[in-house]
Order: structure tokens, then sequence, then C-alpha cells
């Protein structure tokens, strides 16, 4: 039955996508309707896994969904399609009041990502941004433990993050190639950004969920082309970033793509009067003024447990939206889009740059500060 439940459909069916297609087909919440990818083979194969039906072709597919809805029945996209292949479809459906949740990055760019803050608010629909590290247990344990106060005087707030070339297979052609052949994210036009934004969003997202904007945000970045010139028009796969969140409290991110096969590391770790505490995606421990470790929570949950607790919250928010509210909304990311555009720029100026003055920038043309915390006027 599909009666009371979202008629959605899956827009991008790279590895990201086939993950939300796989956790909402769990969750009795959605009823999938359609999936979408520039592959048709690939759009047609998984249609039939999924028993839905497949377009090859994005605007067709928001014309198609559409065209299947009856008067109550209520429209969500899931987007994991790259942004320079679909920001056109993503308006058209907000239009067509579909709530939207995307796979993270916000977008390419903060304007970018305002744009569709404030549409999804014109439009009275959901924006959301999956950050499915906020559902994971080891940082939901960060979370406490640091709300709760069980750490004083945090002084310091050090992130890493380093991964290798993942395989990517290639469904035209039954291969199997590294990601870096996809040029497209080197193309700082198509892509936005390099590994900061693409690959270090949902850290920067944890670090201000669990803390605050920085009052300012210095960067360097670099990438390993071998030509001096071709650097200037590539994406970064290197960066630091260093933040100050106020005079006590400074914070650094090193962040790192390299070339060739390998494993992801990430790592978040706070360091208070007397406690450290260390966070990865399946890991938190805090390591006492002695030196040793007083707590040590390993956790289980993967990737799909992470997505479908995501994908229940999503859609509880739209179905009970009075006894739900939407996590990690369009307007509350703009914090993380700032942040990255506060980098970004910096990396250009070689001088700190302000977060705040950016979002000051875009409350003043959405409404007050409280409306880019929720997303909604």
């Amino acid at each position: 039955m599909s009666e009371g439940k979202l008629k959605t459909a899956v827009l991008g069916l790279n590895e990201g996508g086939r993950l939300l297609l796989k956790a909402a087909s769990e969750i009795d919440h959605f009823h999938i309707q359609a999936v979408a990818d520039k592959e048709t083979v690939l759009a047609e194969k998984i249609a039939e896994q999924y028993h839905c039906a497949a377009y090859d072709d994005y605007r067709q597919l928001i014309t198609g969904m559409d065209s299947r809805f009856r008067g109550n029945d209520i429209g969500c996209l899931l987007v994991a399609a790259a942004m320079y292949s679909c920001d056109e479809h993503i308006r058209a459906a907000m239009k067509k009041k579909f709530n939207i949740l995307k796979l993270a990055p916000a977008a390419r760019n903060f304007e970018e990502a305002a744009e569709f803050v404030r549409l999804a608010a014109d439009e009275n629909v959901k924006f959301a941004i999956a950050s499915p590290s906020r559902f994971a247990r080891s940082f939901l344990a960060l979370r406490k433990y640091v709300r709760e106060g069980k750490i004083e005087q945090i002084f310091l707030i050090t992130a890493f993050y380093n991964v290798g070339d993942q395989a990517h297979r290639d469904p035209k052609h039954d291969t199997v190639r590294s990601e870096s052949q996809l040029a497209w994210e080197t193309d700082p036009k198509l892509a936005g950004g390099g590994v900061l934004l693409r690959n270090c969003y949902e850290m920067i997202d944890q670090i201000l969920w669990n803390f605050s904007v920085p009052e300012q945000v210095y960067s360097l970045h670099g990438n390993q082309a071998l030509d001096k010139q071709q650097r200037l028009y590539l994406t970064e796969d290197t960066a630091v970033v260093t933040m100050k969140f106020s005079d006590t409290l400074i914070g650094n991110l090193i962040a790192s793509r390299r070339t060739g096969m390998g494993p992801r590391e990430n790592s978040l770790r706070v360091y208070g009067k007397d406690k450290i505490l260390t966070v990865s995606d399946r890991r938190f421990t805090v390591v006492d003024g002695a030196g040793q470790s007083s707590e040590q929570l390993r956790c289980d949950d993967n990737a799909l447990y992470r997505t479908t607790s995501l994908l229940e919250s999503f859609a509880l928010s739209i179905l009970a939206p009075d006894e739900n509210k939407l996590c990690s909304s369009g307007g509350e990311n703009l914090k993380n889009m700032a942040v990255i555009e506060s980098a970004y720029l910096s990396a250009r100026t070689g001088f700190p740059e302000e977060p705040g003055r950016i979002l000051q920038m875009a409350s003043r043309r959405t409404g007050t500060p409280r409306d880019i915390e929720s997303g909604h006027k």
C-alpha cells in the first residue's frame, strides 16, 4: 500500500544514490516510484530491481513524477547526482512542491545554497542536506559528552581527513576505473571545490554542529598538478584550514586526497583542560589527564544504518512536522557553506576571512538570522 507514504524518486544512481535507494526501500514511509541516471542501462537495471519507472533524462523524471500525483500526495526527491547536472531540475522539483534531500555538499558555493534555501521557503517545502555522520553512534556520543559538559575548558579542535582514489564502476562499459578519472571533479566551475567541499563537508558539519561558527577562517590550498599554470584551474586536493572560534578556542582541519588506491582516514579530536576526546566513524575515546583511556565506545553501525536513520528522520519531519524537527536543514547548512566559502576566499586573498559577514549578507536577503537557522520564513 502506498497511502500516506512519500511518493519518492532518486536522482543519480552513483554509489551514494544507490545507498539512498536501498535505505529508502527499507523504510515504510517511502514509496519509490522512479529512478533516474544519465546511464540508461544502469537506470533500467535498478528500476527493474525496485519495480519502479526508469529515466535517463532528469527533466522527464520531474515531469513524470508530477503527473503521477493525486490531490493529497506528497512528493520527495532524493538527490545524489552532481549539482552541475541537476541544479535546474532541483529548482523545478521545488516549484512542483517536492521535498528535497540532497547528498552533501549543499551546493557548489554559498550563493547557490542560499538560493535553494530561499526557494524552498517560498514554496513551503523541506530542503535538507544528508549528513549521515549525525546519526553515527560515535559522533552522537561526542555530541552528548560535549553538551553535558563532561569536558571543560575546550581550547583546541583538530580534524584530519585523508583519502585515496576510490574504485568507480563504469556501467556503460562494465569496467572499474579510478574516481580521479571523473574529469568534472577537477573543474572548479562544475565541482565548486575539491577535497574541502566534496570530501570534508561532513567533518565541517560536525565541528559547527557541536560548537559554533568560527569568527575567522584562514586557509591554504594546493594540488599536485605538475604544471604551475594548470594548478590555477584545478580544484584543490590538499587543504589546511585554521579556524578561530574565540580568544580561547581555535580549530584546525588538514585534508588531502592522494593519487592511487587506498583507505580513507578521518578523525576529530577535542582537547579540554584534563581530557582529550577522539572520534571516528566507529569509535569514540576519552583519554584523561594521565594519558589513560577512561572511556571507549566501539560502534558497529555502518553506512546503511546511518542513512536509514537519516531518511526516517527526514520522512517524519514531513509527515509529522509538529513532533519532528527537520534535521540538517538547508538553512542550517548555510553555516557550513559560509565557512567553506571563507576558506576558499582566504586561499585566494592570503588573509583570514569572516563567515559571519557572509551569513549576515544572506540574512538581509532571506530574513532574520533565525530564518537562516531553520531555512524557513
